[in-house]
């Protein structure tokens, strides 16, 4: 059974003015509607793909390399507050539609589930813009089900591929609650190499900061 005390939306957070923001939603409700996906008594899993590898900010009792199919990562999602402001919008990583990804897969113990996921969800969720799946990822130790930030290319906050100079300025500029755009893309780069995983447009992004003198 799922515990069955329910966390408020500011101790998720949520700011109520989050609803005003293109593509925002109640982080809480979607909480509560993605936990219906657990049934309270097995460990989770959890699928990292950019910052959540190196930054994962959860206890995990495993993790292991994973891919899913299906989807891809994707400097292509709007950051209104973790690396950028409503006035201007950084970019994050999401999954989106088509192809695959390599990341890492966190296994979470059952016993403190909820409470970890809740951690993640106010850092990932402020604005309720990622769509929470629950998607099948291949593992050395087999097949998991894991819980995976993905975005609709409906949604208001997907860019699709952006032009070279607008995603310069945008590495240029965008800051939020957690640093940079730039900073966030590069770390990503430096965790996937580190890892193992090969990212060919992570790879040809970070070459376009350095041709404009962004990052050495």
């Amino acid at each position: 059974m799922l515990e069955s005390t329910a966390m408020s939306p500011a101790h998720l957070g949520f700011d109520g003015h989050h609803r005003n923001l293109p593509g925002g939603r109640d982080p809480h409700a979607l909480f509560e509607q993605t936990l219906k996906g657990w049934n309270g008594r097995d460990d989770v899993w959890v699928f990292g793909y950019a910052s959540l590898i190196w930054r994962p900010e959860f206890e995990s009792i495993e993790h292991r390399r994973a891919t899913v199919y299906g989807w891809h990562r994707a400097l292509e999602m709007r950051s209104r507050v973790n690396r950028g402001t409503p006035e201007y919008p950084g970019l994050v990583f999401a999954l989106v539609r088509g192809g695959c990804c390599h990341g890492m897969a966190y296994r979470v113990a059952a016993a403190g589930a909820r409470a970890e996921l809740e951690r993640l969800w106010a850092r990932e969720m402020p604005t309720g813009v990622y769509d929470p799946k629950w998607l099948q990822c291949r593992t050395p130790g087999g097949t998991v089900r894991a819980l995976a930030f993905t975005l609709s290319h409906k949604s208001p906050s997907h860019t699709g591929p952006l032009p070279e100079a607008q995603m310069i300025e945008i590495l240029r500029r965008a800051n939020g609650r957690y640093g940079s755009t730039l900073t966030y893309l590069v770390e990503t780069a430096r965790c996937l190499k580190s890892c193992g995983i090969r990212d060919r447009d992570v790879e040809r992004l970070v070459a376009l900061a350095r041709r404009h003198s962004l990052t050495t």
